[in-house]
C-alpha cells in the first residue's frame, strides 16, 4: 500500500507492502466500511477512493502523520517497516517505468534525480493507472520521447510549464514516441500525443543553462528536439457562410458529355457534386466515375470494353467459391468462417429497406454472392464486419451485380485501412480528428477531456464506416457521393464529424454531461442529422481553417495544404496520412483469419492497454 502525505512543504509517497506493514492501526490507506463510513480516522481526508479495495490507496494529511521514526527519503528502504518499504519526496523523482502488458500482475519503478531506482511497487489486484492519475494531481506526467513506458516527472511548480497548461493546443496523430498529453485516461494515451508544443512547454522539458530563468524563450538558433514543432496560438478568422447548390441533374451531366462520350470539363463537374451532390437518376451513371471503376478520360467504347473485362474477371472469381463442395468447405475454415459471419450479417443490413425487406429478397442474395466474391478478390483482407454496410447503399444505387462489386472494390481502396486489425488506421484518424478539433474549438476539447471523452472514442463508428449508421439511408448516398469527390481537399469525412461535435458543442457543454451522457447522447443522434446542414457546416469549418495564415503544418497535412514531412526528417509526423478519399494505394491489410470482428452494432471501442485486473 502507498500513502502521500506533506512534510517541509514536501508531498511524500509512502509505500509499505501490507504483509510488511506491522498492525493494521499503522497502515495509511482509505477504504469504505459496511455502513457506508469512511474508516480513515478524522484527521486524514482521503483524496483517491477507487470505490473498492484495491492493494493500496493515497492519503494526503492535512499535517504531519505521527510516527515512531522519521522514514528515510530517497532510495534508502524505511527499516522499521521491511526491506520493501519506503518513503520519497514526489519532488525527488525523475521518472516512472511501467511494466509491459499481458504480464499476470503489473508494476511501477521509481526512478529518483540521483539516478537510483526504489524497489519495484507490485500491483497484484491492479490499480497503476489509478496511482498515476493521483499522482498526476501533483506532477506532471509526460512519455518519454524514447520509451513509450517511461513517464518523465515534471513538478507543477515550474512556472514555465505551468504557464504551458494553458497554451497547449495540438496534437498529432501518431507521436506515440514523443511527449504525450497529460495521463487522464487509457484512450487518451492510445490515441493522442503532443507533438507540437508551445514555446513555453518547449522552454519548460528542454534544459535551462545554470541561474537561467526557465519561462524565458530559447534563443532562435537552438533547434528544438526531434519529432517538435514549436508554434504560436492560432487565431481563426471569423466562420464563412456557405450556401450549398441543387444536385447536378441528368440534363447537366449531358453537357459535360463530348462526341466520343468522354466527359469534359471534369473538375468543374466535380465541383458541382461536391456542391450540391447528384439527383437520384445520375447516381448508378455517375457513381462509377466516382469510385474508379470507369475512367473519367475514357471514351463510351473504351468504358464497354472495359465492363466486359471486369465481367469475366468478376465470374471467374466468384466461380471460384461457387465450385467448393460442402466436403471441401469443411475442410476450409476460413472460407466457411467467412461465409457464415456474411450469412448473419446480411440477414440483418438494411432489412427496413424496400429493396432489402422481406424474406427470399434477391438484394440479399446479391450481398452475399458480391461480399464473398470480394473474398476471393482480397484474400489477406477477406470479410469483416461492416462491409456489408459499405455495399448495400452501392448495390441499391447501381442494381447491377457485377458493376456493384468494382464498385465496392474501389471504395474498400479507400477505406480497407479501417478493418485492419492493429487498427493504426483508426488510431490516426482519431488522432487528426482530435488535433483539428483542438485547433478549431480548444474550450470544447478541454471540457471533454475534464470527462474523460478527450480521446473521441465516441466518434470511432462515424469514421469506420463513414456515417452509414448515423444519417437516414437517402441521406448517406448524398454524403457518400460528395466525400468520394475529393473535395475541397483530403479527410472531409474528419471534418464532418467536427461539424456534427459543432453543432452539439453547446447541449455537451452546458448540461453538464459526464463521459456516460456524453457516449449517450452522441449515440441518440443517430437518424436525427440534417446531412445538408452537417456539408455546409463541414465546409465552413474548411474555409476557415484554410483562411488562417498561421495554420500549423500537421495541420496542413491533414488537409492537404502541405506535403508530408520529408522522408529523412526525424518527425513522426513523416509518412503520409492514408485518410485521404483519393486513389493512392491503400496501406497492407492484415492477415485475413485474424482480420477484427466488431459487434453487429459496431459500438467498437480499440482495446485498452493495461494491467491486469485494473481493466
Amino acid at each position: 500500500m502507498e500513502g502521500a502525505g506533506y512534510r517541509d512543504n514536501d508531498v511524500l509517497l509512502h509505500w509499505a507492502p501490507v504483509e510488511e506493514a506491522g498492525e493494521s492501526t499503522q497502515i495509511l490507506f482509505s477504504k469504505k466500511d459496511s455502513s457506508g463510513g469512511d474508516s480513515c480516522t478524522s484527521e486524514e481526508e482521503p483524496t483517491f477512493d477507487p470505490g473498492y479495495e484495491p492493494d493500496w490507496a493515497v492519503i494526503s494529511t492535512v499535517r504531519p502523520q505521527p510516527r515512531h521514526s522519521e522514514p528515510t527519503r530517497g532510495a534508502e528502504p524505511s527499516s522499521p517497516q521491511g526491506s520493501w518499504a519506503f518513503s520519497v519526496s514526489l519532488g525527488e523523482l525523475k521518472s516512472i517505468r511501467r511494466s509491459k502488458p499481458g504480464l499476470s500482475w503489473a508494476y511501477l519503478v521509481l526512478v529518483t534525480q540521483a539516478g537510483g531506482s526504489l524497489p519495484a511497487l507490485h500491483f497484484h489486484r491492479g490499480g497503476t493507472r489509478a496511482l498515476l492519475r493521483v499522482l498526476s494531481r501533483y506532477l506532471l506526467l509526460a512519455s518519454s520521447p524514447q520509451d513509450s513506458r517511461l513517464y518523465l516527472v515534471f513538478p507543477h511548480d515550474s512556472s514555465a510549464l505551468s504557464n504551458s497548461f494553458h497554451h497547449l493546443q495540438l496534437f498529432d496523430q501518431d507521436s506515440s514516441n514523443v511527449v504525450s498529453r497529460f495521463l487522464q485516461d487509457p484512450y487518451s494515451t492510445t490515441f493522442s500525443s503532443f507533438s507540437r508544443v508551445t514555446n513555453f512547454f518547449r522552454g519548460a522539458l528542454q534544459p535551462q543553462p545554470e541561474g537561467a530563468s526557465s519561462d524565458l524563450p530559447l534563443p532562435p538558433d537552438d533547434e528544438p528536439e526531434p519529432g517538435f514543432e514549436v508554434i504560436s496560438c492560432v487565431e481563426l478568422g471569423p466562420r464563412p457562410t456557405v450556401e450549398r447548390g441543387p444536385p447536378v441533374t441528368e440534363e447537366e451531366w449531358t453537357h459535360h458529355v463530348g462526341p466520343e462520350g468522354r466527359l469534359q470539363q471534369v473538375p468543374e463537374l466535380k465541383n458541382r457534386i461536391f456542391s450540391g451532390g447528384l439527383s437520384p437518376g445520375l447516381r448508378r451513371e455517375a457513381w462509377k466515375f466516382l469510385l474508379g471503376y470507369l475512367s473519367w478520360k475514357g471514351t463510351a467504347e473504351e468504358h464497354k470494353a472495359h465492363v466486359r473485362k471486369k465481367t469475366d474477371e468478376y465470374f471467374r472469381m466468384k466461380l471460384q467459391w461457387k465450385s467448393v463442395s460442402p466436403e471441401q468447405e469443411r475442410r476450409n475454415s476460413l472460407l466457411h468462417g467467412y461465409r457464415s459471419l456474411i450469412e448473419r450479417d446480411v440477414s440483418r443490413t438494411d432489412r427496413n429497406n424496400k429493396f432489402y425487406e422481406g424474406p427470399e429478397n434477391p438484394g440479399l442474395g446479391l450481398l452475399n454472392d458480391i461480399l464473398l466474391t470480394y473474398c476471393m478478390y482480397h484474400f489477406d483482407l477477406g470479410y469483416v464486419q461492416g462491409m456489408s454496410d459499405l455495399l448495400s447503399p452501392i448495390l441499391y444505387v447501381i442494381q447491377n451485380e457485377v458493376d456493384a462489386f468494382w464498385c465496392f472494390c474501389g471504395f474498400m481502396e479507400l477505406v480497407q485501412g479501417n478493418f485492419e486489425e492493429s487498427q493504426e488506421t483508426m488510431k490516426r484518424q482519431l488522432g487528426c480528428l482530435l488535433l483539428l478539433l483542438r485547433v478549431l474549438d480548444p474550450p470544447l476539447c478541454d471540457f471533454l477531456d475534464s470527462q474523460d471523452s478527450g480521446s473521441l472514442c465516441f466518434c470511432f463508428r462515424w469514421l469506420l464506416i463513414w456515417f452509414k449508421r448515423e444519417f437516414p439511408f437517402l441521406d448517406v448516398l448524398r454524403l457518400w457521393e460528395v466525400l468520394w469527390t475529393g473535395l475541397p481537399g483530403p479527410n472531409l469525412h474528419l471534418l464532418v464529424a467536427c461539424a456534427i461535435l459543432d453543432m452539439e458543442r453547446d447541449t455537451l457543454m452546458l448540461s453538464g454531461f459526464g463521459s456516460n451522457e456524453i457516449l449517450k447522447h452522441i449515440n441518440e443522434l443517430t437518424m436525427k442529422l440534417s446531412v445538408e446542414d452537417v456539408l455546409t457546416r463541414a465546409e465552413a469549418l474548411h474555409r476557415q481553417l484554410t483562411a488562417c495564415p498561421e495554420l500549423p503544418h500537421n495541420v496542413q497535412e491533414i488537409l492537404g495544404l502541405a506535403p508530408p514531412a520529408e522522408p529523412h526528417s526525424p518527425s513522426p509526423t513523416a509518412s503520409p496520412l492514408p485518410l485521404s478519399p483519393t486513389r493512392a494505394p491503400p496501406s497492407p491489410p492484415p492477415p485475413a483469419d485474424t482480420a477484427p470482428q466488431p459487434d453487429s452494432s459496431l459500438e467498437i471501442l480499440p482495446e485498452e492497454e493495461d494491467d491486469g485486473a485494473d481493466s
